[in-house]
């Protein structure tokens, strides 16, 4: 288990759980959330917008 603000940290990680306010708001590998341009891959550096490195 790893928490962390930084989202560099988590790209390779098996699971990702994505918190507000306590709450589960997302969950998935890094791809499926950057796929989902949710509130995750609004916060990643690579976020939509922007080309994804994979």
């Amino acid at each position: 288990m790893l928490i962390t603000h930084r989202l560099a940290n988590v790209r390779h990680a098996d699971q990702i759980i994505v918190l507000d306010h306590g709450r589960i708001t997302e969950q998935g590998t890094h791809q499926e959330l950057m796929a989902r341009a949710g509130g995750y891959a609004e916060l990643h550096p690579a976020g939509p917008g922007l080309p994804r490195r994979h």
